[in-house]
């Protein structure tokens, strides 16, 4: 059964019950007692009918929850004549199952809203004219035009001078962005300035956008582990349940008591209260830019003790420049270049990336690449026009070029040296600059701050490199020269010291993701590989976020355990009250569904997350010309 029929059904037992319950005091106060109780128990029997049939499909999914108590309430109301306080309990029962119900739409609407923001088709120039055309029909190399207002469909650079576009929607961004010609843009973005022209770079499929709303599909898919743990607490409070009831009938003699004791703890939406504030913190992070794909890795991430962090696209910007080439055989530098980046044009990895641009940038034609074989966090090897052609770190070429890795002393501080092989000779090598991203410093304090208690630096990069560029961070340690099986056994390791975060971006981090207790990808730029095994996706190209994103998931599972402590407390001094006559089942059934309603708004409390740990907004930029 979807949303829409649950939300129906619940809201016609509601109205049912409600309708009953009013019907029956009208009757019994124009003098017919009897057929009130009569109205009273047929409005009852629906709801209980109904809570029944819930409670046998979850003792067949293995699971025991608080509806028990609201079942045996109404029962037993029912046996001993309290057909009002049953039919109080049914209003309030399904009362409190259809507040769940909006309260779970309430903090769904920012993952719903996510989603009907998809764009059906685009606006595609052909032959000196526009078309409407679906989004599958789109292809790479394509030129659409983006008019004011619209949602880019797909990934790609802008094709005009300039373009005003609106990221909110992924990155929380409260600020349009002002992107110069060929600067990239994600899909699911808006148009808030004039139209522009957009070249597309990928398929739609296979687009930001599209990977983003598959990716929320999951996360609201998901049942956190801390909800399976409130309903093992519902078994004690079961038994606490039928032990005060037992005991208040036998001591007292009257079985109403017992059935007081019964109604006050009827749980309602109680327990609900947990995947309603985990599910708030979903929607929250999802609005500063960090998708969450389910409840279970937010609960994770609230418990992380260690953070290892990748280095190249992740804790560094992941683009470096080309600052120079240096020939070992004699070999222009143009050549040098060219040859790296018609291999490199086979990888996705952001050094090679860079690689490429370069070489578009300088004018080079750049032939397609053969036989190409790519070994992750290692390199690559290819033929370009006849010749084997090997790209990638110093050990990994110098081992099958049969030359002996050198060390560069001379590097500096963010440096990347990537060499370069040509049939079977060492060619020379390309230094490139890759520095810090900006905030990377603040961003570590802010993580000690919330109770990360190691950071280190996970790298395939020598430690020589790793050193220079981390220099002054404080870091805990640094793991250099790293495959992407050691990284694996790296985060295995730090296991001992607590649940585990790792961060990456690359295919190579794409294992060690996965064996993270929270795996956490750079969205925007980074390997699909990684963000397919990650269970946290960063939507913006900004590491500073995962601090925004750990703190939500704090307060979040904090929220929620305040409300299943604050609820449980609260009707067990109830159900005492009720043990010792303070307390009819009628005016139990008040107090509980007051407490109900209590935990429920205070769970709601994780959509007003506002996290301290945001970068400083972007300065104010000038509104477009309309």
């Amino acid at each position: 059964m979807d949303h829409v029929q649950t939300d129906r059904l619940k809201t016609f037992l509601l109205g049912l019950a409600l309708a009953a319950l009013l019907a029956g005091l009208g009757l019994h106060a124009g003098g017919l007692p009897d057929l009130a109780r009569m109205v009273w128990f047929a409005g009852v029997v629906p709801v209980l009918a109904a809570l029944l049939v819930e409670i046998v499909r979850s003792l067949a999914r293995g699971e025991m929850g608080l509806d028990i108590v609201a079942a045996l309430s109404m029962s037993a109301a029912l046996t001993f004549g309290e057909t009002l306080a049953a039919a109080v309990v049914a209003v309030m029962y399904s009362g409190g199952t259809f507040l769940e119900s909006f309260a779970e739409g309430r903090a769904r609407r920012e993952m719903r809203d996510l989603l009907s923001r998809v764009p059906r088709t685009a606006t595609r120039h052909r032959d000196g004219g526009l078309e409407d055309v679906p989004l599958d029909a789109i292809a790479p190399g394509d030129r659409l035009l983006i008019r004011q207002g619209d949602v880019v469909p797909v990934d790609g650079r802008i094709a005009s001078a300039t373009a005003f576009v609106d990221t909110a929607a992924l990155t929380g961004e409260s600020l349009p962005v002002r992107l110069a010609h060929g600067a990239e843009t994600m899909s699911g973005s808006t148009n808030a300035g004039d139209a522009f022209d957009l070249e597309a770079t990928r398929e739609a499929k296979d687009s930001t956008y599209a990977g983003i709303v598959r990716l929320v599909e999951a996360a609201q898919a998901s049942k956190a582990p801390m909800a399976r743990l409130a309903d093992r607490w519902s078994l004690g409070f079961l038994a606490v349940t039928i032990a005060i009831a037992l005991a208040a009938w036998w001591l007292s003699g009257d079985p109403i008591r017992a059935v007081a004791v019964l109604v006050v703890a009827t749980p309602c939406p109680l327990i609900l209260a947990v995947p309603v504030a985990l599910v708030a913190g979903l929607s929250r992070a999802a609005h500063f830019g960090v998708l969450v794909k389910g409840a279970k890795p937010l609960e994770a991430m609230a418990r992380i003790r260690t953070l290892i962090l990748d280095k190249t696209g992740t804790l560094t910007d992941g683009r470096p420049r080309i600052v120079s080439i240096d020939s070992h055989d004699g070999m222009g530098a143009d050549d040098i270049l060219r040859y790296a980046a018609a291999l490199d044009q086979a990888s996705k990895h952001p050094v090679a990336q860079a690689i490429v641009a370069a070489a578009k940038d300088r004018g080079l034609s750049l032939p397609l690449p053969r036989d190409v074989t790519e070994i992750p966090g290692e390199g690559v090897i290819g033929v370009i026009d006849g010749q084997q052609v090997i790209v990638g770190g110093e050990g990994f070429v110098a081992g099958r070029a049969g030359g002996v890795a050198s060390d560069h002393p001379d590097l500096l501080a963010g440096s990347v040296m990537v060499a370069v092989a040509v049939d079977g000779r060492m060619a020379g090598h390309l230094v490139m600059s890759d520095p810090l991203r900006e905030g990377a410093a603040g961003m570590l304090a802010g993580l000690r701050q919330q109770g990360v208690a190691r950071i280190l630096l996970a790298t395939g990069d020598r430690a020589e490199v790793a050193a220079r560029v981390t220099e002054g961070l404080g870091l805990d340690g640094i793991r250099a020269s790293l495959t992407p099986d050691e990284k694996v056994l790296l985060v295995l390791t730090e296991r001992k010291n607590g649940p585990v975060m790792m961060v990456g971006d690359g295919v190579n981090d794409a294992p060690a993701l996965a064996a993270a207790d929270v795996g956490v990808a750079m969205g925007a730029r980074g390997a699909a590989a990684s963000a397919e095994a990650a269970d946290v996706v960063l939507l913006v190209d900004r590491v500073d976020r995962i601090a925004p994103g750990i703190e939500i998931a704090r307060r979040s599972r904090r929220i929620a355990l305040e409300s299943v402590v604050a609820g449980i407390g609260l009707s067990v001094l109830g159900m005492i009250a009720a043990a010792f006559g303070y307390l009819t089942p009628v005016q139990g059934a008040l107090l509980q569904e007051a407490i109900d309603v209590a935990v429920i708004l205070n769970a709601l409390r994780a959509l007003r997350i506002s996290p301290l740990g945001l970068a400083p907004p972007q300065s104010p930029m000038p509104r477009p010309a309309t």
